[in-house]
């Protein structure tokens, strides 16, 4: 008889115990799929706006003289400092860490984890670098002074984390990729 109650709760609940977990699972999966697809297009946000300074803002502004070149760097740092590019540029740091998180034990995590030192790099670049030259630039002084101080360092960690950043978004393509394969 016991045998038989056994084998019947087993029946019972073994298809409402599989359905929960594969509700669970399917959920999961999808939380993880909108957290990747996230970081990954706001990595390509960043990305690109760093990129842009590198290839034309910067080229630009060096056909500038000293007091064009130092006055609109500065209105370009204040008015970087929006919500908007604040969303993005916390953002893809951070969604690369909960998609590296919920990673774990898929086979694509390994993918998710270099973007996420290769964004944290990009990251640690931006506000150990490059913006204290943006808050000495703003203090003022001489622009000739300011500009020689600035131009040459800023555009080399400009292109240090354009480059991380780009590194990071070819990562978590990958991963993309790997995770909609199946090779999780």
């Amino acid at each position: 008889m016991r045998q038989r109650v056994s084998a019947m709760s087993a029946r019972w609940t073994g298809p409402l115990t599989g359905a929960m977990t594969t509700g669970a699972m399917t959920q999961n999966s999808r939380s993880s799929g909108f957290v990747l697809g996230a970081a990954t297009i706001a990595t390509g946000l960043i990305a690109g706006a760093f990129y842009v300074f590198a290839c034309a803002v910067m080229p630009a502004l060096a056909r500038s003289d000293d007091r064009v070149y130092v006055e609109v760097m500065r209105d370009i740092n204040e008015v970087i400092q929006n919500p908007v590019f604040f969303l993005g540029f916390l953002g893809a740091p951070l969604l690369t860490a909960v998609a590296a998180w919920q990673a774990r034990g898929r086979g694509y995590r390994r993918w998710v984890w270099a973007a996420l030192v290769a964004s944290a790099l990009a990251f640690l670049v931006t506000v150990a670098l490059n913006v204290p030259l943006n808050d000495a630039l703003a203090r003022g002084g001489d622009p000739g002074a300011l500009r020689e101080e600035f131009e040459d360092p800023w555009l080399a960690w400009n292109v240090v984390r354009t480059v991380l950043l780009t590194v990071t978004l070819g990562l978590l393509v990958k991963a993309t990729g790997s995770r909609a394969a199946g090779r999780d």
